[in-house]
């Protein structure tokens, strides 16, 4: 049973968030992995983390670029503690998704 889920925006913040899941697996974490976004599918992200904690899950961790609403709105569905992650952007090397993240 996973009990970190690893949650992203995009299939394009994979890159960054292998990373996370690659961390995991060499300390054998069971871990769940999915696609939800915060702009475009708002209700399948709330259904997800409302329901994260029944599921077994004990932490979320959250990949985003640009201004990074992923981890924040994630964080506002859950008692969770979520744990965000800045993915790098063409326009600001991710720095706006850094800044975003640690005012959270």
């Amino acid at each position: 049973m996973a009990v970190v889920g690893v949650i992203m925006g995009s299939r394009s913040d994979w890159e960054t968030m292998r990373h996370a899941c690659d961390t995991l697996d060499a300390l054998a974490v069971p871990y769940e992995r999915k696609v939800v976004s915060a702009h475009r599918t708002p209700d399948l992200l709330f259904a997800y983390a409302a329901a994260a904690e029944e599921r077994g899950l004990q932490v979320l961790i959250a990949g985003a670029g640009g201004a990074a609403h992923l981890p924040g709105m994630t964080a506002a569905k859950t008692a969770l503690p979520v744990l965000g992650v800045p993915v790098e952007s063409k326009a600001l090397q991710g720095i706006d998704s850094l800044l975003s993240i640690v005012q959270m």
